[in-house]
Parts: C-alpha cells; structure tokens; sequence
C-alpha cells in the first residue's frame, strides 16, 4: 500500500537513503531541507524544523500535496562538538533543539491524523552515543539519549491507535557528519566495531524502511542498533 512519508533532513545522508529507499517502496515521500537545494524526485519544504510555525506549515503542504503523514521518519540533526566546560551555552541549547526538542514538535503536528486513521509509523534518528557516551558530545548524546525516552513514552501512549513508535540508533556511518572525526578517534570507534568497518545510510535505511513496512506490525518502543556492533551490550 502507498503511504504518505515525511522524512525530516531528507536531503543528504541516511536522511536522503532514508527517502530514496522508502520510494522504492512505492510510497509517496516528502523531505524537509533547511540550506542548500534538495534533491530531485521528492516534494522537498524548504523548513527550519526549530521553528514551530515553519513544521506546522510544512506538515500541511505535505497533507495537501501528498495526503497526510502516515510515516514520520524524523531525522534531521547537527552536531557541534566540544568538551563540556569549552562549549558555548547557544551550541549545546541549538543541539538539544534541533537534535530533540524539533522531533517532538514535528510529532506533534502528525500524530493527530494518524490517531484520526488509526494507523502510523513514526521512526526517530538516535545514537550510539546516546547510550555508551563519547567525549565532546554531552549535548549531542543527551539529545539522541533523550529522543528514546521520548519514544518510548509515546509508544505507550498511542499503541491503542495502531501507531508503532520505534528508533534507530546508528554508529559510525559515512555521511558529512563524520568527516571531520579525527583518524585516532576514527580508528579507535572501528577497534571496538565488531564488523571492523563503518556503516553505510542505506544500510542504516534498510532498518528504517522494516519499521516502517507492514512486518514491523508488532514493533514498537523499540531501539535497533545499526552499529556493526559498536557498543555492543547498551
């Protein structure tokens, strides 16, 4: 069946693998995107997902263009590293609000018509790091550590409805997010990797699009790890 999908910072990286893959599928998908041009092949909106009025805004033409959202993959997300006692108070608050605080106010916008449908997926980007921490990122891991409680509340709440509410928490994946890891760092992530290598987004896309799909059913306030075995036992 053809669903309707918005994928948040679905224009590069496991955002875009996300997009394309859940297309393939034969569903109708739509992206979020903040700079540069978005992709072609989807209806891409232009949105500042830290500001409520911009997602509100978005969400509806979504609805108009494409039907309302049955599958939320919320994915956008930045990254400003530093030690905590170096790091600028804007850079761990524009974190934790792009990172968290913007999913539960995309969340909030779909949820409705998926309870009206009584149907729903909503799929949130988490972390490794959310669970085994890694130094230089207290904001970013407290925001992925945050999205699973998050999503594991809301699976509770909205289960009687037929709305699954699951994560994926990927590890070292090749996107621009990880090019400016140092090699030390690099190398030291892959000694503890049990495949011994980085993971690509379309493998991190093949987990999103299993929870979104009918064989997820029974699914829910889940977390599936898309590490190579990276942090194994979290």
């Amino acid at each position: 069946m053809t669903r309707s999908v918005l994928v948040t910072g679905g224009n590069r990286g496991i955002g875009l693998a996300t997009a394309r893959a859940l297309a393939a599928e034969g569903n109708k998908v739509a992206i979020t995107y903040r700079n540069g041009e978005p992709p072609p092949g989807f209806f891409a909106v232009r949105c500042d997902v830290t500001d409520p009025a911009q997602v509100k805004a978005a969400v509806e033409e979504v609805a108009i263009q494409q039907g309302p959202v049955e599958i939320l993959v919320s994915n956008a997300g930045i990254t400003r590293d530093q030690v905590l006692i170096g790091m600028p108070e804007e850079d761990f608050r524009d974190v934790m609000e792009t990172n968290f605080q913007a999913a539960v106010t995309v969340t909030r916008e779909v949820v409705p018509a998926m309870i009206k449908a009584r149907w729903g997926r909503l799929i949130y980007m988490s972390s490794i790091n959310s669970m085994s921490g890694a130094p230089g990122q207290t904001n970013y891991a407290s925001a992925k550590a945050a999205m699973i409680g998050f999503a594991r509340s809301l699976a509770i709440e909205v289960g009687r409805r037929n709305i699954t509410v699951n994560v994926v928490a990927p590890g070292m994946i090749e996107t621009d997010m990880v090019q400016n890891v140092t090699d030390a760092r690099r190398q030291a992530a892959l000694a503890r990797t049990a495949l011994a290598r980085t993971g690509t987004p379309e493998e991190v896309a093949a987990a999103v699009r299993f929870l979104a799909g009918d064989d997820a059913s029974y699914v829910t306030a889940g977390v599936i790890p898309v590490t190579g075995g990276l942090g194994a036992g979290h």
